[in-house]
């Protein structure tokens, strides 16, 4: 993976629009109301960031390897107005950091022999979730075919 993490560093750009954005967007934060409305938890690290660039986690997230879910998710926000945009790799930009991040923390508790058992088991498996889904450059291009069509 050595290779691809710096592929994808390569990538990382500056904000092009900052806005109040919740920038831990993930499906853990997210939960359905006893109405089916979609209910937006953990506001901790909330504050400003490029709405584009949050919107490209949550259509990696959700769109992984599945173009016409990446496309109708982005086709719906745009629809309803959002004002983020998915138009270049640097948009995945806080993707990747975020990633990077999750991925660096997980490996220093997993193997960490100081941690409990049950702790270092959590972490190998949020680390292998990395493994199974991996952020590409070949994702990112794949997803930004899909928005774009």
């Amino acid at each position: 993976m050595c290779d691809e993490l710096v592929a994808l560093e390569a990538l990382l750009v500056p904000a092009r629009e900052l806005r109040t954005c919740h920038r831990d967007l993930w499906s853990d934060n997210l939960r359905a109301t006893s109405q089916g409305e979609l209910c937006v938890i953990d506001w901790d690290n909330c504050g400003q960031a490029d709405p584009g660039q949050e919107l490209a986690g949550v259509v990696f997230e959700f769109g992984y390897g599945d173009a016409d879910r990446a496309r109708a998710l982005y086709g719906e926000y745009r629809r309803c107005g959002g004002p983020g945009r998915i138009e270049r790799r640097g948009d995945f930009s806080m993707t990747i950091a975020q990633l990077g991040h999750i991925n660096e923390m997980s490996c220093l508790l997993w193997l960490d022999s100081a941690q409990p058992d049950e702790e270092r088991a959590r972490q190998a498996c949020r680390f292998h979730e990395s493994v199974e889904m991996p952020l590409t450059v070949a994702v990112i291009d794949e997803l930004l075919q899909a928005v774009a069509g």
